[in-house]
């Protein structure tokens, strides 16, 4: 077995000894008190507190050859949670495309409801309305089409989601108890029918699949997220005011972790991936092997 930690740091933070057997290895590890970070799983895995990712990963694969798949008979859900911007919807579809798996988008799910809201001209404030659109639309994905297609009453969406409308209400629709409720209903019955699933948002392994056998959580500092989010919209040919942006997401993160129903928080067992400094390709590389780890065991 590796050797332990080396914790003999007087400043109270831990520094890391061998590492050459392992999966990956620390390069980096902010100065924060023992009791809100444990290293278990012979440094397989790092658990953090709920304010964030506490370590970035380095000694990713580099090599271009195809990943492996997961055997077809495996059952298995793997979660990815994270604040706005780090990523997740991107990352959790080539995860779920690498190993063989369905890809859910939950905050489809949540910009559905928006978009049905304003489309019916239900106020956003107006938790009952909100949830009989919802309810009445009966959304649900096409899984023929990759990434899967969302649908309300029977038609597809994915074009109204998206609108600049959708995202400035998005947040407070996601905080209604019951439409919350609702969704995960929804969401569970969909990990019935597709036990094999790759599945992001904010909640999923903290509250949804808390039994999950794989759970991440990425998180990036404001100022990155900020500017790849800028990027994107330049990228479809919107203008893109940084400062605004940056206040945006602080904002969001802020109704997201306080929110009484689904909370934005890291959950105890995950393994937190800060993506700030890490290309895409780099963070799909580490939690594939993490999930071929933790499979193999």
């Amino acid at each position: 077995m590796p050797p332990a930690p080396d914790q003999s740091s007087n400043s109270g933070s831990i520094s890391l000894s061998d590492t050459s057997d392992r999966p990956f290895e620390l390069m980096e590890v902010i100065e924060i008190s023992r009791s809100e970070i444990e290293v278990v799983c012979d440094m397989e895995r790092v658990v953090c507190d709920r304010d964030g990712a506490v370590a970035i990963l380095d000694r990713v694969p580099t090599d271009d050859g195809p990943m492996p798949t997961l055997p077809r008979d495996q059952r298995i859900v793997i979660t990815i949670d994270g604040p706005a911007g780090t990523g997740k919807s991107s990352v959790a579809r080539s995860l779920a495309k690498a190993l063989g798996l369905d890809f859910l988008d939950t905050g489809a799910m949540y910009r559905a409801a928006a978009a049905l809201a304003i489309d019916h001209g239900v106020a956003s404030t107006d938790a009952e309305g909100v949830v009989r659109e919802t309810t009445a639309a009966d959304l649900h994905f096409d899984w023929t089409k990759d990434p899967p297609t969302i649908l309300a009453f029977g038609k597809p969406i994915d074009h109204r989601i998206r609108a600049a409308d959708v995202a400035e209400i998005v947040s407070p629709i996601a905080t209604i108890k019951s439409l919350r409720e609702h969704m995960v209903r929804k969401q569970r019955i969909i990990a019935q029918q597709h036990p094999r699933l790759v599945t992001e948002g904010r909640d999923q392994g903290s509250i949804v699949f808390p039994d999950a056998a794989v759970k991440f959580y990425l998180d990036a500092s404001p100022d990155v997220r900020a500017r790849r989010r800028a990027e994107q919209l330049m990228a479809s040919g919107h203008c893109a005011d940084l400062g605004a942006i940056t206040s945006e997401i602080l904002d969001r993160d802020k109704r997201d972790s306080s929110r009484a129903d689904g909370p934005l928080i890291c959950p105890k067992d995950a393994i937190c991936v800060d993506t700030s400094d890490l290309a895409f390709d780099q963070v799909v590389k580490t939690l594939h092997r993490h999930v071929l780890a933790v499979v193999g065991r």
